[in-house]
């Protein structure tokens, strides 16, 4: 523990713990923070089921109102639900809040004023479907140039905002789940294409069934494995069956240690419309595996892949695409596997020592602006 950091405290605010991206980094973050000697705050307006479990020592606060404080009225409910945030950073003084996802970020610039808190918004996801139409955009610029500091994961995501939130934006990485900092596998790969992901229409599962519905003679040995759960799954069954490839469909759901249940498949998909940066695929070129993956709007794959050199990045949503790159990767293992070899240099540059140190040195920088 560092102690000159002991008597510094900091917050972070979001829906909810329950397992996704956003969530994960914010747990490690609390932790690395709290490890530093940092007195840390989880906010969080819900309690669900499935969630990450914090560190040691990081204190827990809900957010949301009572059941005795819901009004019939929304407006009502919405004022009730800023008050208590408000009340919130009053009481625990925090000297910094960290926020991420969609109106979250607009909760914490509104409550923290007329408190000694800096509000701190990130941009995780998609920043077009984040804050869709023009006024949810012009909202977000006027109220994340009032923020004490801004945090954009790509370069293209400051296009989408106005010039002065893109000039007080920084650029920070996600840092790399601890449980996929391992030695590649170097040894004969099983005949299975992966894919890990809630199952939903953006990421897309069907164009990979029926790309590998197209390719299933060729390589008649393979299966396709998708990791994880969601609303279109009787969806993704009902479709294998209609290409006939459901025996060679497997869906385990959500499994602990994903790591060990794909680090030796021959081929990583993904195959989503939009995405942030995706810790799906941060995590699937740390354990070295063959990638494909769509370039999405955000430019999160391109801040991740280099097309040819360490995976193969295609256009979203296009079919002849993903089966031509399948093709080619399955077809041709010496190839796949120097993609892969290179694919695993990302445990350098996005190892927890590394990058959490970048997270400290700007929060630092904003607590003592």
């Amino acid at each position: 523990m560092n102690e000159k950091n002991a008597k510094k405290k900091i917050a972070f605010y979001i829906g909810s713990l329950h397992k996704g991206g956003a969530e994960r980094v914010f747990v490690n973050l609390a932790g690395y923070f709290q490890e530093e000697g940092y007195r840390v705050l989880m906010v969080t307006q819900y309690q669900k089921e499935e969630e990450y479990v914090l560190p040691d020592g990081v204190e827990r606060i809900l957010s949301d109102i009572g059941e005795d404080e819901v009004s019939a009225s929304r407006i009502v409910n919405f004022f009730r639900r800023l008050n208590k945030l408000h009340a919130i950073w009053k009481k625990q003084k925090p000297d910094l809040v960290l926020s991420c996802i969609g109106k979250n970020n607009f909760m914490a610039v509104v409550t923290a004023v007329g408190t000694k808190t800096k509000p701190v918004v990130s941009v995780v996801g998609e920043a077009k479907e984040e804050y869709p139409g023009r006024g949810m955009r012009m909202l977000a610029d006027f109220l994340f140039s009032r923020a004490a500091g801004i945090i954009l994961q790509t370069e293209r995501s400051r296009s989408f905002f106005c010039k002065k939130v893109g000039e007080k934006a920084v650029i920070l990485p996600n840092s790399l789940n601890p449980d996929f900092l391992r030695p590649r596998y170097e040894g004969e790969r099983e005949k299975r294409i992966v894919s890990v992901g809630r199952m939903d229409a953006n990421k897309n599962h069907e164009m990979q069934l029926r790309a590998f519905a197209a390719l299933r003679d060729k390589y008649a040995g393979y299966e396709l494995v998708i990791y994880g759960d969601g609303g279109l799954r009787a969806h993704i069954e009902e479709t294998a069956e209609e290409l006939g490839i459901a025996d060679r469909v497997l869906l385990p759901g959500v499994v602990p240690d994903v790591a060990a249940h794909i680090e030796r498949a021959s081929l990583f998909l993904l195959t989503s419309y939009s995405e942030g940066v995706s810790n799906a695929l941060i995590e699937a070129l740390a354990l070295g595996l063959p990638v494909i993956a769509t370039d999405v709007p955000s430019g999160g794959t391109e801040e991740l892949m280099r097309d040819g050199e360490n995976g193969l990045v295609i256009p979203a949503g296009d079919l002849e695409a993903l089966k031509s790159a399948m093709d080619r990767l399955l077809g041709d293992r010496a190839y796949a596997d120097a993609l892969g070899r290179e694919a695993a240099r990302i445990q350098e540059e996005l190892s927890p020592e590394r990058v959490n140190p970048l997270w400290k040195a700007y929060f630092e920088r904003i607590i003592n602006e």
